[in-house]
């Protein structure tokens, strides 16, 4: 009855509250609050609960000491909640949302000892709370914790208490320290307490850490590389809302600075420069020195980060002056150091000068493509002309921020290009190579205002189109002049280059090479006396980088020296031929070029360079070989009708029969397969050159009609073929041998390039520099692969060589097969783009890489056993790395259009030997594997095809749809019931090349003992049985001679 009155009462019912104040008093009484049956104490508290509901904000009692005794009961009684299956739960429920909905613990915040009620009721709800309670009861008892911690003031050690040591079961608090997942989480959800009690830090924070303070100091020198990453992230927040914990945080930060793990380095900046973003003055010199220390971290990635952050918080508080004169002068040092760190010896810094020459190239094409754009607009409207106009506008595009929507942009730029003079005009100026950035900034400001009128109302992306992708402010001329003079200054001595902590040569090689950078894209503003007396000073220094720094730039920027400049003409005349006759090889090479670019009579400099150099031709003496025959090569390809006679007789007779023929000097003894360049022997490099040279002077000629195309790639096959011996006497050293492999390689590559050379290499020879991609030297298929994919890149190499990617299925190394994925993936693409705006050429069709990846692997050596269950596995990994990635998208119902492909290959023969029943049984084998794997892969490969697919006559005959191969033998079903393999394969077997037995354990140990010279594990050499070459020493002598 009394429990109904309360309940149904409400705060408005004045004459109520006073009529029942004595009744409310009493039931306050000891006589209840200690009631030995446990229902009357639990309807009591309900009584209590409606009375502080009914009688809030005031509640009827006065006296602090006996409000304490009723909210300790009331706490008591909600024990009752942990069995839910009590009779008595939905009163006790009823309590606690009652308890909630009020808050009426709130009115205990102004007794002297509230926070022991408060750490006696989260004891007792941490106590009671358990898997059988639904989310309503959760939702009220975090109601009822959280109004305490957040409306109140302060919060007490022993509250804090007893939340943290209810984090974990109670039997898992002695291992709470230990466990690395508490640890871990613990310091995930830190930032919370330290972002909410940062107002005041000596009751809320500092109590938290009073508790955690020794753990999480400790925690930062951890074993675990999570909880000290952890740790690092949370030191931002420390520093940001308790300055107070910056000295501590100092010390601890140096150390992680230093940790082993990058990612620890990496995000110690990270915290420091999140910090000092938000304010300067949180940041210490200290802690702005441990950024500044990484800026040399072995890392790039740390590097980066903190020369990034060092530049972000120079830029907030120098550039945009957010702070004032003290503070700037605190970071002042941050320019100097930016700067200063582009002169640190260290190879991977060299990105910056790579991003940076990129940008100017970047801005090079895209002017080039701009000033084309402009041409078209002078020309009379056609359908040919609109199209090439639209193509280039696409181009432009994809150069902007967000390309879809830049399209539509540039399309009406276009539009207003061709109504528009005035801005045609402004385009013309802006584009010039020799437009000033004065000009360029009014180019672009009067760009501005024509595009803003309301006849041409376009978006903001003009200032963008203008500015920042046709023509950055950047004062080259200035800048070119500068450097020039800080490298007088080094070479003088009077620079303060070892101030600086580098020495003067480092201080002059950097300045070049940004010399260098800056002339491939702007050589007009090197055009001044004072340039090129500086250059050709440095010309004739006796360091070799200078030097050939200095060829390289009077190579990109000499082609009106001998015009303008006629004194700095007769200087440069003797250094080049001097440099020409007995510098380094690059030296050699750049130094006859320059004669190219500069002398308009560079038949008579060739001429007086030639004739000495090939009558002091000696093989005895190979170190003095090497720069002659890079001089010698290079004037062959700029000058090919000048030496075409002599030429042709020094490649027979001194070439071919004195250097590569003979091995006048034994190579060290040595099983590794590969030596760093300076321990490769000077007649191994003489050969290499030789091999080059040969090249050159094909390439110069563009035919074949004196047949010394055919005889230097039956050379080169030969070279192959022998392991890189070609006498096989065995006194070449094996990782000699592996130059050698390589160069010839690449050398059949360069060839295949021409279209006179690619039409009389036969298929024995593409298969077999094919299979330098799998050869057992690390070094070698990484080289390889790299220029294969080079030249792939550029459209220069036929679509067949896309095919060698397929054998790289079988490297054991996992990051050359991720390599080979990503070049093919990048060919793919490059051919689809490519064929969008050329719909002509469907010689470049990716699809059409299958027919030649199964003519190939049907004569891979390895492929021996037409019904060996192994060998067709591998046949399948080659194939899938192969089609998994022409396959990924069907554009066009390219899979249909793959197997229509694949099949009409089975109508046909191999022409290297149509009448053999063996060579075609295991071309059609080939097949049947590649329609399986496109049967298992593709849902839509039963379409129709859209095309019949034309295959390549040099590879297979003319289709007999009479005959049609169509039988499957079972081993090929046995090898497709197994799983399709992953993107890269599973292969982490050694290689087996060119049908030689697997390799035996000496052999193993051979390749381990090769990966302490940088080489990885290799596969075993290749078997002279594979091709029909003839013996060397008869067939090219007598071909050349």
């Amino acid at each position: 009855m009394v429990v109904k009155t309360f309940m149904d009462m409400d705060q408005d019912s004045e004459e109520e509250k006073e009529q029942y104040m004595p009744l409310a008093l009493h039931l306050a009484s000891d006589f209840f609050l200690k009631h030995p049956d446990k229902d009357v104490r639990l309807l009591v508290a309900c009584c209590l609960a409606d009375i502080f509901r009914v009688y809030a904000p005031e509640a009827p009692y006065t006296s602090s000491d006996k409000i304490k005794d009723i909210f300790m009961f009331i706490t008591r009684q909600l024990k009752g909640l942990e069995d839910t299956k009590s009779p008595q739960f939905n009163r006790y429920f009823y309590l606690l949302e009652n308890l909630a909905w009020v808050k009426s613990y709130n009115i205990c915040f102004e007794l002297e000892d509230g926070n022991d009620i408060f750490t006696q009721l989260y004891r007792t709800l941490f106590c009671v709370i358990n898997n059988g309670h639904n989310q309503k009861v959760h939702i009220h008892m975090l109601d009822l914790m959280s109004s305490i911690i957040t409306e109140g003031d302060s919060v007490s050690q022993e509250l804090l208490d007893a939340i943290l040591v209810n984090l974990v079961p109670t039997h898992k608090v002695t291992l709470f320290l230990k466990s690395v997942s508490i640890r871990y989480h613990i310091y995930f959800y830190l930032p919370f307490f330290a972002g909410y009690y940062s107002f005041d830090p000596k009751i809320g924070f500092m109590l938290i850490f009073q508790h955690l303070s020794t753990f999480y100091f400790c925690s930062f020198n951890d074993i675990h590389v999570p909880v000290r990453l952890e740790c690092v992230k949370f030191a931002s927040h420390c520093l940001t809302n308790h300055p107070e914990l910056t000295k501590d945080l100092t010390e601890i930060l140096k150390v992680r600075s230093h940790d082993p793990e990058e990612a620890i380095r990496h995000d110690v900046i990270v915290s420091i420069v999140t910090a000092a973003k938000k304010d300067l003055s949180l940041v210490n010199d200290q802690l702005l020195g441990y950024v500044r220390e990484r800026m040399l971290d072995k890392r790039w990635r740390v590097r980066r980060e903190a020369m990034m952050g060092l530049a972000l918080i120079y830029k907030k508080y120098c550039l945009h002056g957010e702070v004032g004169k003290e503070s700037t002068t605190q970071i002042d040092w941050i320019k100097d150091k930016l700067l200063h760190i582009y002169y640190q010896n260290s190879i991977d810094d060299n990105r910056m000068l790579l991003s940076l020459n990129e940008m100017w190239k970047c801005q090079t094409m895209l002017r080039s493509h701009v000033r084309d754009l402009l041409e078209l607009h002078k020309q009379p409207p056609t359908e040919n002309t609109n199209k090439v106009m639209f193509a280039k506008v696409m181009i432009l595009a994809k150069h902007l921020p967000d390309p879809g929507k830049a399209q539509d942009f540039m399309k009406k730029f276009n539009q207003v290009l061709a109504e528009d003079e005035r801005i045609r005009a402004q385009l013309h100026v802006l584009v010039d190579n020799a437009c000033s950035c004065k000009q360029a900034e009014v180019c672009v400001v009067r760009l501005h205002i024509f595009t803003r009128r309301p006849v041409n109302p376009l978006t903001s992306r003009n200032v963008l189109f203008g500015s920042c992708i046709l023509h950055v402010f950047i004062y080259k001329n200035v800048l070119c002049s500068a450097l020039i003079k800080q490298i007088n200054k080094s070479i003088d001595g009077t620079a303060d280059d070892e101030d600086e902590g580098v020495s003067s040569d480092t201080a002059i090689r950097a300045g070049l090479e940004l010399l260098k950078v800056l002339s491939f894209t702007n050589p007009a503003v090197f055009h001044s006396a004072e340039t090129f007396e500086s250059l050709l000073h440095c010309l004739k220094m006796e360091d070799e980088k200078v030097s050939e720094a200095a060829l390289q730039i009077f190579r990109n920027t000499g082609q009106r020296i001998e015009t303008d400049f006629p004194q700095i003409r007769s200087a440069l005349i003797p250094v080049l031929q001097q440099k020409a006759k007995k510098g380094t090889p690059q030296q050699a090479k750049h130094a006859v070029h320059c004669i190219y670019t500069i002398f308009s009579n560079r038949d008579t400099q060739f001429a007086q360079i030639f004739e000495p150099l090939s009558k002091s031709l000696d093989a005895n003496n190979p170190e003095q070989l090497i720069a002659p025959l890079v001089s010698i090569g290079h004037m062959a390809i700029l000058a090919p009708e000048q030496f075409a006679g002599p030429m042709k007789a020094m490649v027979a007779n001194f070439i071919v029969k004195d250097l590569l023929m003979n091995d006048r000097f034994p190579g060290k003894k040595t099983v590794k397969l590969w030596t760093p360049d300076d321990e490769v022997s000077f007649e191994t490099k003489a050969k290499i050159q030789a091999i080059k040279l040969m090249v050159r002077w094909l390439l110069g000629m563009r035919n074949n009609q004196s047949k010394s195309g055919t005889s230097t790639l039956r050379l080169l096959c030969a070279l192959i073929h022998s392991d890189g011996d070609l006498t096989e006497q065995g006194k070449i050293s094996k990782s000699d041998m592996s130059r050698l492999r390589l160069a010839a390689g690449c050398a059949m590559l360069k060839l295949s390039q021409e279209p006179c050379y690619h039409e009389i290499i036969i298929l024995e020879q593409y298969q077999l520099c094919a299979l330098v991609i799998n050869d057992e030297c690390f070094q070698v298929r990484q080289i390889f692969a790299h220029k294969l994919h080079k030249a792939l890149t550029k459209l220069r190499l036929p679509l067949e060589y896309m095919a060698v990617f397929a054998l790289t299925a079988k490297d054991p190394v996992k990051e050359r097969r991720a390599h080979a994925r990503q070049c093919l993936v990048k060919n793919v693409t490059l051919r689809r783009e490519y064929l969008k705006q050329h719909s002509t050429l469907i010689s470049l069709l990716p699809e059409y890489v299958v027919p030649y990846a199964i003519h190939l692997l049907a004569h891979d050596p390895d492929y021996t056993k037409l019904q060996d269950v192994d060998q067709l596995k591998d046949i399948k990994e080659c194939l899938w790395f192969v089609l998994e990635v022409l396959m990924t998208k069907d554009e066009n119902n390219s899979h249909a259009y793959i197997r229509k492909m694949v099949e009409n290959i089975k109508q046909t023969k191999d022409t290297q030997g149509p009448d053999d029943f063996k060579m075609n049984e295991k071309l059609y084998t080939v097949c049947d594997v590649a329609l399986h794997v496109i049967m298992n892969k593709s849902t839509t490969y039963s379409l129709e095809s859209p095309k019949n697919p034309v295959l390549p006559t040099k590879f297979f005959t003319q289709p007999d749809k009479v005959c049609v191969c169509v039988c499957v033998c079972a081993c090929v079903r046995v090898c497709m019931d197994t799983k399709a393999p992953n993107v890269l394969g599973t292969v982490n077997k050694p290689l087996a090349t060119a049908g030689k037995p697997a390799q035996s354990k000496s052999s193993r140990m051979e390749t381990l003992s090769n990966e302490s010279s940088n080489s990885a594990p290799s596969s075993p050499a290749r078997s002279k049985q594979s091709f029909p070459i003839k013996p060397v020493h008869v067939t090219f002598e007598n071909a050349w001679l």
